[in-house]
């Protein structure tokens, strides 16, 4: 008789699952380092972050699937409601399901029972796998995902994987890191901006022609479309902070070059993000975190990024070993033609303020579209 984890590997394997990342849980630390030794895997510093990044897996072709246990989902509704699910993308979620089963953490134990109601309110399908008999169900489930670009969570209680005989070593995961150490760190240099973000993007825009490029939510995807709009061009219109996650999973996923035009407060809110990035570490992806001190979107109110946070140090302190920082046109025009092999952090000083451009008139699914018939063309 299959032993649990191996049934569930064998219906991810035969549902073309091929990417998959995790956060750790104690209760699946066996099934999550045979998933490690199995699929490209990629460990998270947080769930919304994997939400994104199976997100840009997902648009380049990829089947993802998700590990995380029940606390996490919380952190995860908001991308997958205004990302994952707005753009029908496919994707699994294995919930290791906390506080319904001789649970000791009693913090565990209100989001365990809730979790069924949580995802019914948010129209996400779901089965509750409290059995080993009923690992079945996951087959249905998978099949529905990646036929139907939707969501389905596992909620997968303790008692499936009880008394069952299966054991790994420790194991590298899927995706390999290269070196993370930083040397030569050096303090930011006191410059002066004057480039509004626009004219950032407007300077930038010649050399982002034929690279698959990911642009923040609310005006930089606006100005970015009025400037240059392409059919690679990804404009996300909600999930603030997954910029640079559905960046990186393209990059995973593709060969083609990526860009990300990210910015302070996003990159504020999901920092923990450019840690993974430098430890997957792809080739292809250039960051452009376009740093004016605001929150643009919202009425320009101030990040800490305009006081006392320096985004190109948080980035060498997560592993980053290819950071520069601009202000000028000269200087922003030289790095971004450079060829520089990434991952790349480029810190683009910026002062505050919108241009008055319109709304994108693409209907989200046809950015989409667009953006999967490009990636297609590997």
């Amino acid at each position: 008789m299959p032993r649990p984890e191996e049934e569930l590997i064998a219906a991810l394997k035969r549902n073309g699952v091929d990417f998959t990342a995790s956060l750790p849980c104690e209760k699946i630390k066996v099934l999550l380092e045979m998933v490690g030794g199995t699929f490209p895997h990629l460990p998270l510093t947080r769930e919304e972050e994997g939400v994104g990044i199976c997100a840009g897996a997902a648009l380049a072709g990829r089947r993802p699937a998700l590990f995380v246990q029940s606390s996490g989902l919380g952190n995860m509704i908001n991308a997958l409601l205004s990302l994952t699910q707005f753009y029908e993308l496919p994707l699994s979620i294995f919930v290791s399901r906390r506080g319904i089963y001789q649970e000791k953490i009693e913090a565990q134990i209100p989001m365990g029972r809730r979790l069924p109601g949580m995802l019914a309110g948010a129209g996400i399908a779901f089965s509750e796998i409290n059995t080993r008999d009923e690992l079945a169900l996951v087959e249905r489930g998978l099949e529905r995902a990646y036929n139907t670009n939707s969501i389905h969570a596992f909620l997968m209680s303790p008692v499936v994987w009880e008394g069952s005989e299966c054991s790994a070593g420790s194991s590298e995961f899927g995706v390999r890191s290269a070196e993370c150490e930083v040397k030569g760190w050096t303090q930011g240099t006191a410059m002066s901006p004057f480039l509004t973000r626009y004219d950032i993007i407007k300077l930038i825009a010649p050399y982002l022609e034929g690279k698959v490029v990911v642009s923040n939510l609310g005006w930089p995807s606006k100005e970015l479309y009025a400037v240059r709009h392409q059919p690679s061009n990804f404009y996300m219109l909600g999930s603030m902070g997954m910029a640079t996650p559905i960046g990186l999973g393209i990059a995973l996923s593709s060969r083609k070059e990526v860009v990300v035009i990210d910015g302070d407060g996003s990159l504020l809110m999901n920092p923990g993000t450019l840690a993974t990035t430098a430890f997957a570490s792809p080739a292809n992806l250039t960051i452009v975190a376009i740093d004016n001190g605001a929150y643009g979107s919202t009425g320009n109110q101030p990040t800490l990024a305009g006081s006392c946070v320096d985004l190109e140090q948080v980035a060498r302190g997560f592993g980053f070993r290819n950071t520069v920082k601009v202000a000028g046109e000269q200087d922003l025009i030289a790095e971004i033609k450079e060829q520089r092999k990434g991952p790349a952090f480029l810190h683009v000083l910026a002062v505050p303020g919108n241009k008055d451009v319109p709304n994108i008139p693409v209907h989200h699914l046809e950015i989409k579209k667009q953006v999967q018939e490009y990636l297609r063309k590997e």
